[in-house]
């Protein structure tokens, strides 16, 4: 046996006559690192952090652990917690960098390359600083595109108009399956305004915000139309365009003349799509306008300036664990709700809608749905286009147009895979290591 799988059974045997000594665990596992053997020290880490959950230490290493197996999401999720620390280390805030960096979170992934740099100048990497654009702040050219890894926005004329109000014509009626969420959506939203007098001698106010998260494609825009429909309220559906500005100032003016549309069109329902990019952590930031962004919004959401009385706040996002805990304090998105892919009824149902005025024999749907488990209310729509599709080109080459039949739907789900699976991927590691106060157990329960 080899001196070092030696000494690793020797601390096994320690670890065996002291199961709570942490140090111990923590060496063992950095033997394993050292030899290579990740997953074994992924178990060790786990094992210990079971013991210790808040040893910043023990995080950092099965972070590393999860990156070296090829884990990146795993990894991020614990290295998103320890770089809020101020005890995280350089090592922990480059990994973390680099992380970021695979992911596409080139502004984020700048952030943090100059905080670990700034923390311990011997993990600077010249590479990795040249491919985000950081080599030389002195020397940046005023006028480049890119500069510390963000692109400039193009100025837009016309930007200061506001969305358009409409009028959804549809209803709960028109949206499948989902009736846990749409239940909740009427006792903070639906009942207030349809029973006022009653609300109103328990001392409720008309009006509040629900967060909506889930995997995208899964009909959240939908139901937030169709609750402005429900109660025939004007409807405004708020982008990041809408909002942001490239001059300082212009973002959280442009939000309060949003706020101020809806106060006057009482009762209204503004919507707010990817949220987390308007209303990301502060603790995220490294630049005051983002956050001066994210004060307005709070300050909105408050009614500090204009009675909200009467507003109904929806948001949606694919990304929870990236807002910030302020939108979750008790009159502001005070409901959080899991939207999850359709369950087999609503599939079906959407399938039957998709497939409205087409060509058609027979068509299964409750077959149908019971093979689509998993697919997000745009995969269905996906598997009809696809179907559709093959029916076009043997049409164009007989001449003769054939009606769809179940077959082809069957054909064209193999061919399309569920886009929710990689979303569920990432949302699981949350769920699992960051579900502070049980915010995601929904997540878990329906994975069960």
């Amino acid at each position: 046996m080899d001196p070092d799988q030696e000494a690793i059974e020797e601390l096994r045997q320690a670890i065996e006559l002291s199961p709570r000594n942490v140090p111990l665990r923590r060496s063992l596992a950095s033997m394993l690192m050292k030899r290579g053997d990740f997953s074994a020290a992924e178990a060790v880490f786990r094992d210990a952090l079971a013991i210790a959950p808040q040893d910043m230490r023990l995080k950092c290493g099965l972070a590393r652990a999860f990156w070296q197996q090829g884990k990146s999401g795993e990894a991020m999720v614990l290295l998103e917690q320890v770089s809020k620390s101020p005890d995280a280390t350089a090592d922990a805030l480059l990994l973390y960098a680099r992380l970021l960096e695979e992911d596409g979170q080139i502004r984020d992934a700048v952030a943090f390359y100059k905080l670990a740099v700034e923390t311990d100048e011997s993990v600077a990497d010249e590479q990795m600083a040249d491919r985000l654009g950081i080599t030389s702040f002195s020397g940046t050219d005023p006028m480049a595109e890119v500069v510390e890894g963000k692109q400039r926005y193009a100025e837009q004329e016309g930007s200061d108009i506001l969305p358009e109000m409409e009028r959804p014509q549809i209803d709960f009626s028109q949206v499948g399956g989902m009736e846990e969420v749409k239940e909740q959506i009427r006792l903070k939203i639906i009942y207030p305004l349809t029973n006022a007098e009653m609300y109103k001698a328990y001392g409720k106010k008309i009006g509040g915000g629900i967060l909506l998260y889930g995997p995208p494609g899964c009909g959240k825009t939908h139901l937030a139309r169709a609750t402005a429909g429900e109660i025939r309220a004007g409807f405004y559906s708020i982008g990041l365009s809408d909002v942001l500005d490239m001059w300082i100032g212009n973002s959280e003016k442009k939000l309060h003349e949003l706020f101020q549309a809806g106060r006057r069109n009482q009762p209204c329902v503004m919507f707010f799509d990817e949220v987390d990019a308007l209303g990301a952590r502060r603790s995220d930031m490294r630049h005051s306008a983002g956050r001066q962004l994210i004060n307005q919004f709070l300050s909105e959401l408050d009614g500090v300036e204009g009675n909200n009385e009467g507003l109904l706040i929806l948001a949606a996002t694919n990304a929870p664990w990236h807002v910030d805990p302020a939108f979750r304090r008790p009159g502001r998105f005070d409901r959080i709700l899991f939207v999850p892919p359709p369950d087999p009824e609503a599939r079906a149902e959407i399938l039957r809608i998709e497939c409205h005025g087409k060509p058609q024999q027979n068509l299964d749907f409750a077959l149908l749905a019971k093979q689509t488990a998993g697919f997000s209310g745009a995969d269905l729509k996906a598997i009809v286009d696809i179907a559709v599709e093959g029916k076009l080109q043997a049409a164009l080459k007989t001449g003769i147009p054939e009606p769809l039949c179940t077959a082809d739907l069957q054909k064209a789900a193999k061919i399309h895979r569920p886009t929710t699976k990689e979303w569920f991927a990432t949302a699981r590691n949350h769920a699992l290591y960051a579900n502070e106060g049980g915010v995601y157990d929904d997540i878990l329960k329906y994975l069960k």
